[in-house]
């Protein structure tokens, strides 16, 4: 699926970054693409936003992002049905469990960004360590051996659109005037 040539690009370039694991740095990317799972390191940044600012919100907002992010993997993942790395090159194996879903996109680096833009959003001054928390999320999944990088450029982009729309549709009901209340 795809062209040739970027698919072509695509594998070789995971290869690349597979082959050329640094030990010490395994634990690192296992950790990032664990702390990835389920928007955990997400839901855990926006609780204590939430808290620290006594504003439950944020948390909402972030967690509401993570359950959309996670919808809209799902339909793409079933959509596309790309078969992950380890399905086709078995060496050298990935670093953690092989998920069973499609490989486009990845659903961790969707959401990642996804996450990252909303808190980016209502902490600016969290802005580069929140992007910089989703690049490494998304590599990780390429490092550990179960994405290929097109998934994870994907799914940045995608979460990031999603994310604008999701917080679009909020500003616009928020603007929205109020439904009368009956007398």
């Amino acid at each position: 699926r795809g062209a040739p040539g970027l698919i072509s690009v695509d594998r070789s370039l995971d290869r690349w970054i597979v082959e050329h694991r640094a030990d010490w740095l395994d634990p690192l990317f296992v950790g990032l693409s664990i702390a990835g799972s389920w928007a955990a390191v997400w839901l855990a940044i926006a609780l204590a936003l939430a808290i620290a600012w006594r504003r439950p919100n944020v948390f909402l907002l972030v967690a509401i992002t993570a359950l959309t992010m996670n919808f809209v993997n799902t339909l793409l993942k079933y959509a596309v049905q790309r078969d992950r790395p380890p399905t086709i090159i078995l060496d050298p194996e990935p670093l953690m469990e092989v998920p069973t879903t499609s490989s486009f996109p990845s659903g961790h680096t969707s959401t990642s960004f996804a996450c990252a833009y909303v808190i980016s959003r209502l902490a600016p001054r969290l802005t580069v360590y929140v992007y910089v928390l989703a690049a490494l999320i998304g590599f990780s999944r390429i490092y550990v051996g179960v994405h290929y990088p097109l998934d994870v450029l994907a799914g940045a982009v995608l979460g990031v659109v999603v994310a604008k729309a999701l917080l679009m549709l909020r500003e616009a009901l928020r603007r929205s005037p109020q439904a009368p209340t009956p007398d």
